[in-house]
């Protein structure tokens, strides 16, 4: 039997035939019972719902009760319990209509009543399980089972629930209860269905709710989301407008924060970072075309694919074409490559670089969130293709990294390439085999038109060349290649040599042993004896190179790189670089080995980017650091592959000066965290001599590059130990270097020594170390010292030396064109304006500092500077405060930044607090405290005031207790900042009565 009140209420026997249930007192009477199965209904209660206001005596129920029970079908009873009646259905009745199991049901309860199967016979109770089972499918992020599930809920409607019942309240109540939990099925369909990649096909389905809901902000959002995925950019601004305008007129309200961030995030989607691009074809793409539209298919409903296979198949270029198809189609697209790397550590970096985003902003973090919290920070709400190609070396990392990036992304898709699957639960397997036999041969003869004019080569010919190739793509394009030197004869007369070299050999060989390798080793032996010792050089650049580095490192002229790129050993990747694929360069590096020069060609490598970096560090802190940065970025790669070898060589100056070379550029680009490991592993390899146990040996052989390596190891929280345990040592090492009246080689290592000591118990030697360059012959580092100097007399109290030393140094660094510098002097100042009660001249100084931060392309920095601004704004102008913090919330979750986020957060605490509404205060400032880094002294306001602002929400519920214990946490977060604690607690923003109350607790 069934039983329906999601429409007109009516009963239907095991064959499927209707019960004829009578006149509508009946229906009603049966409606009644069916909305809670199990559940007493009184008798007076039933007489009332029948005829409303009626007349209808206990007797009549008796009579219609009995008349129901009489055409009621096997299976389901009515029974008077009390002065009561309930409807009890057996478990088997539910078989017919479904079976609860079959939707994942079982005997479980159904909305928290304890229901059993026989219930699921009731169209209501099988509904509100199914939409259960779909949301909990929704948030584990199944899409495809979710959008099933919640579509056959969904399809148990026939109407209006309890359609046809008395008019009542109760009656009201219970259909009321049901659409809306029908309303919010239907909003998470439309979302399983949105994150399975599907905009276009809700969207005339959204509009239309919406316009029956105008006061959904969930609705509202979904149908936003939407039109941005399908490039509708305007319309959803004009559907966020519209929304915006419903609350306000109806209800007096402003959009939620979450709308209000989805609105941000429209109007800065133009600026947001671009990801990386999926490289340009440099040749036609021949054979693949069924297999690009199959995968883009593909990749439609399945959330993560692999393309596996054999080296040289083609599983790069595959990728590429699928993932340049989806970016024309109007999708993002992100393509990562890992083949650079060594091991999987830095993957999640590599992603983040992609991305386009920074790993730390110009507030330096010293224990900064990982790569991975970051990313997911980033892309949680954001429709994305990434494509991770050649995962093969890293595989068990970059497994882990997919997984966790499409649990927590729900928006997101990965194709991922490797010679394996990664083995994560939903991913879809394509195996990439070789081309078929006219592919091959079309592919041969256009490469081969391409290096060599003349005849055609004869076919039958072609045909064995690429069967003994295993019809590789990349095999066919080196032998291809090969024919601007050599006749085709001559070619096709070394057949029978390439198929011995070429033969698959013992299967329990790696693959690319069996036949990428042999292809290169053919194709490596066509290589004049130059071009081969060339090749075998360029092997140490793990980054790629210039045709100038190429020239100073492995004597390779003009025309032997331009061969070299002819013959397809290496390839033009822009800007002037040129790389060689790793399946090349593995075997390259091979041949240096064993040629006897790797020792010396390394030592020639670590010399050139020790030059390359050394030359950049005049032009890092000047006007053209903007030129400047990129040319340095290029270099991680080799930078990496240099201390790799410094390093397994004990070769500790070589790494010590390395290091040091490039942490200025590391530390403006806020990527320091990738030398952190590098440098801590130098510092463990150098021993204890300078550790915390001889504190009085003297560091002078080592000086700066000694420190600057403390300072890089400190970047992330596996570091700190060796911080610690240096940190004595190198500030000897400092004393030394820097005497104030000469330059230190490494200037930017004053900033970062000021800011790494300030939060320790004694920062006093560091700061007095620092302000002595005031009087050097560097201007930047005069503008460095006077900057640090400054913060000085701001513990005590004296903001008018304060402002006078943080002017000099905006001057300095703006004469030199520093961006970096002129950002964090100009912040300074503004705090000082806002302080002394100049808001305008505050916001000004801000503007400017975001206009720096701008060019940087720092989203993180801006996000802090827009809080700084808010802060400014939210005594006069509340509403642009808020505007502000949902900005710098907006900034700061594009671009990964959780300190950024939680600065933003506490700032929408205050206004909260402003308006009144505690509990959403209390909500702000409790989530911005879990995200501030309590150790890093530019975090230290924000903590001081999140903790403050818990105080006061306390104080206005009469807490007392818990308000003192909010201001003594305050207090001790700032014990240490000198005797002029009031004034420093007012510059940090704090009411007065915030601070007094502060004072008492401290």
């Amino acid at each position: 039997m069934r039983f329906g009140i999601l429409g007109e209420t009516r009963a239907w026997h095991d064959d499927g035939t209707e019960v004829p249930l009578g006149g509508p007192a009946r229906r009603a009477l049966l409606a009644l019972l069916l909305v809670r199965p199990g559940a007493v209904v009184s008798a007076e209660r039933l007489a009332e719902e029948i005829e409303p206001g009626g007349t209808v005596s206990a007797h009549a129920v008796q009579s219609q009760v009995s008349r129901l029970r009489a055409v009621l079908p096997a299976g389901a009873t009515i029974e008077r319990v009390g002065a009561g009646y309930r409807i009890l259905l057996e478990a088997g009745a539910a078989r017919d209509a479904g079976d609860a199991r079959d939707a994942g049901g079982g005997g479980e309860a159904v909305g928290g009543r304890g229901t059993g199967d026989g219930e699921l016979a009731v169209d209501a109770v099988r509904f509100e399980r199914l939409a259960d089972e779909g949301r909990a499918a929704l948030r584990d992020g199944d899409t495809v089972r979710a959008a099933s599930v919640l579509r056959q809920a969904l399809g148990l409607w026939r109407g209006t629930a309890l359609a046809g019942l008395p008019d009542s309240e109760s009656a009201r109540l219970a259909a009321a209860r049901l659409e809306e939990l029908r309303l919010a099925a239907v909003a998470d369909r439309i979302e399983a269905e949105l994150r399975s990649g599907e905009p276009r096909a809700v969207v005339p389905e959204l509009r239309e709710l919406v316009g029956a809901h105008p006061l959904s902000e969930r609705l509202a959002a979904l149908l936003i989301r939407a039109l941005f995925a399908q490039g509708c950019q305007a319309e959803a601004l004009v559907v966020y407008e519209e929304t915006r305008r419903h609350l306000a007129d109806e209800l007096g309200a402003d959009p939620s924060i979450e709308l209000s961030a989805l609105h941000r995030e429209l109007l800065d989607a133009g600026t947001a970072p671009t990801p990386a691009a999926p490289p340009s074809p440099l040749t036609s793409f021949v054979g693949r075309g069924t297999e690009t539209s199959e995968v883009a298919t593909l990749l439609r409903t399945a959330r993560l694919v692999c393309l596996t296979g054999p080296g040289g198949v083609g599983k790069t270029r595959l990728s590429a074409e699928v993932a340049r198809g989806a970016a024309a189609a109007g999708d993002d697209v992100c393509f990562v490559e890992l083949a650079a790397l060594r091991d999987g550590s830095g993957a999640a970096r590599v992603l983040l670089s992609a991305l386009g985003l920074r790993e730390n902003g110009l507030q330096m973090a010293g224990e900064p969130q990982t790569p991975l919290d970051r990313l997911i920070t980033a892309l949680s709400d954001r429709p994305l293709l990434i494509v991770l190609d050649n995962c093969e070396h890293v595989v068990d990392e970059a497994a882990a990294l997919a997984a966790r990036l499409l649990r927590a992304c729900p928006r997101l898709r990965i194709l991922a390439t490797g010679r394996e699957p990664l083995g994560v639960i939903g991913e879809h397997v394509w195996q990439v085999r070789p081309l078929d036999e006219d592919a091959a041969v079309r592919l041969f003869e256009d490469r081969a038109r391409a290096v060599r004019r003349g005849p055609a080569p004869d076919p039958g010919a072609v045909r064995r060349i690429c069967a003994a190739l295993d019809r590789l793509p990349l095999a066919i394009e080196l032998v291809a290649a090969r024919l601007r030197t050599l006749e085709f004869a001559e070619l096709a007369g070394r057949l029978d040599d390439l198929l011995a070299v070429t033969a698959c050999g013992s299967r329990g060989a790696d693959a690319r042993h069996r036949t990428l390798r042999s292809v290169v080793a053919w194709s490596w032996e066509l290589l004049s004896e130059d071009e081969q010792r060339a090749a075998r050089r360029f092997a140490v650049f793990a980054g790629g190179a210039t045709a100038r580095s190429a020239r100073e490192v492995c004597g390779m002229d003009g025309d032997t790189l331009e061969s070299l790129v002819d013959k397809s050993i290496l390839e033009a990747v822009g800007g002037g670089r040129h790389r060689m694929l790793e399946t090349v360069r593995a075997y390259a590096a091979e041949r240096l080995h064993e040629s006897g020069e790797e020792e010396r060609i390394g030592r020639l490598h670590a010399a050139h980017v020790l030059d390359l970096l050394g030359n950049a560090g005049q032009h890092l802190l000047r006007a053209s650091q903007l030129e400047w940065l990129p040319r340095t970025a290029a270099e991680d790669g080799n930078l990496a592959a240099a201390l790799r070898r410094a390093l397994g060589a004990h070769a500790h100056g070589t790494a010590l000066r390395l290091l040091a070379s490039a942490a200025t550029s590391l530390w403006i680009r806020g990527v320091s965290a990738t030398a952190a490991a590098h440098a801590a592993a130098l510092l463990e390899a150098m021993g204890e001599e300078f550790g915390e146990g001889a504190a009085d040996a003297s560091p002078d052989a080592w000086g700066e590059e000694y420190a600057v390596c403390v300072l890089l190891a400190a970047a992330t929280s596996a570091g700190q130990p060796a911080w610690r345990r240096h940190r004595a040592a190198a500030q000897k090492a400092l004393e030394v270097a820097w005497p104030g009246d000469r330059a230190g080689r490494y200037p930017a290592a004053l900033l970062l020594w000021m800011m790494r000591n300030a939060g320790e118990a004694d920062p006093g030697a560091a700061f007095t170390l620092v302000a002595a360059q005031r009087t050097c012959p560097d201007p930047w580092g005069r503008a460095a010292a006077a900057y640090v100097s400054g913060y000085g007399p701001l513990s005590d109290g004296d903001t008018e030396r304060a402002a006078h030393d943080f002017r000099t140094a905006a001057d300095g660094f703006g004469a030199l064109g520093d961006r970096w510098g002129s950002a964090l002097a100009l912040d300074a100042l503004a705090g000082l304006a806002g302080a002394r009660g100049d808001r305008a001249e505050a916001v000004a100084l801000t503007d400017r500092a975001l206009a720096l931060t701008g060019e940087l392309g720092a989203l993180e920095d801006s996000a802090d500077l827009l809080v700084n601004r808010g802060d400014q704004h939210v005594g006069r102008d509340p509403g642009q405060a808020r505007a502000d913090y949902t900005e710098a919330a907006a900034l700061a979750r594009a671009g990964g930044s959780s300190a950024g986020l939680g600065a933003a957060l506490r700032g929408l605490g205050d206004i909260a607090l402003l308006d009144g509404d505690l509990d959403e205060a209390r909500r702000l400032f409790t989530e911005a405290l879990e995200r501030i880094d309590p150790h890093w002294v530019k975090s230290l306001g924000n903590r001081v005031c999140a903790l403050a602002g818990l105080g006061r929400v306390a104080e206005a519920r009469g807490d007392h207790a818990a308000a003192r214990d909010h201001y003594r946490r305050a207090a001790a977060s700032v014990s240490g900042l000198g005797p002029r604690l009031p004034d420093t607690l007012r510059l940090m923003g704090l009411q007065e009565a915030a601070v007094e109350a502060v004072m008492r607790a401290g």
